[in-house]
């Protein structure tokens, strides 16, 4: 169907490696490969073939790479059984359950602590997971300042109680969802109730609450003076 197709310079080695592949008579001439016969729609069909074989490779090659990726960034919920934390463990915050391990980083990193409990029925919680928790950008953040604890409101009834009962001694909201901010030790410091991603209606937003809390953990001397103990898990 195409005779006499005339191809630029190329090794002799591929010639003949093309020649035995498709079956043509090909003819080597000085630094001109002449394609001597027709050439068959059944070897451009092939041809198509394998690079469309070679296309769904790499794509499929593409998702494995990124379920791998994704699986690796996963936060430290992974295993636990309550609703409210099994919801948030493909959050990109870096959450933990409460527990020795998160006080320990804290320390380690030299950190405060962001807390979180809420409950799955609680349409607030779900917003501030939704609008705050689920936004990259506010993870990130959260994740080069913070170590993040997230509490199930139903499965933790005495826990809540204690992070209650601190918020309101030092005349901070102590309803759902309760945010608190801590130190490494122990000392709920600060904290807040529901917050916006914007400042709405007087009510500070998200990001303006935590750098609060950062400025407030600088300064030791006023933690000591206002600041409530919580019992930790050794």
């Amino acid at each position: 169907m195409y005779p006499g197709i005339t191809l630029g310079p190329t090794c002799l080695h591929s010639t003949r490696k093309h020649n035995n592949l498709l079956g043509r008579s090909l003819s080597w001439r000085g630094r001109v490969l002449l394609l001597v016969g027709p050439v068959t729609s059944s070897a451009g069909l092939n041809l198509i073939d394998m690079r469309r074989n070679v296309f769904l490779l790499v794509l499929g090659l593409a998702s494995i790479v990124t379920a791998t990726g994704a699986q690796a960034s996963s936060n430290h919920l992974s295993g636990q059984t309550s609703p409210y934390l099994q919801r948030a463990v493909s959050q990109p915050v870096d959450w933990y359950p409460w527990g020795a391990e998160a006080f320990q980083r804290a320390k380690e990193l030299k950190r405060p602590i962001l807390l979180d409990v809420g409950a799955v029925w609680c349409p607030w919680c779900s917003l501030m997971d939704r609008d705050t928790y689920t936004n990259t950008a506010t993870a990130d953040y959260i994740n080069q300042r913070f170590v993040s604890v997230k509490v199930d409101f139903d499965a933790a009834p005495e826990l809540v109680a204690q992070l209650q009962r601190a918020q309101a001694v030092l005349n901070l909201p102590a309803g759902l969802p309760l945010t608190s901010f801590i130190t490494p030790d122990g000392k709920l410091y600060f904290g807040a109730g529901y917050l916006p991603v914007d400042r709405k209606a007087g009510k500070p937003s998200f990001r303006e609450v935590v750098e609060e809390a950062l400025r407030l953990f600088a300064d030791k001397g006023k933690i000591e003076e206002e600041s409530f103990q919580l019992e930790i898990t050794k």
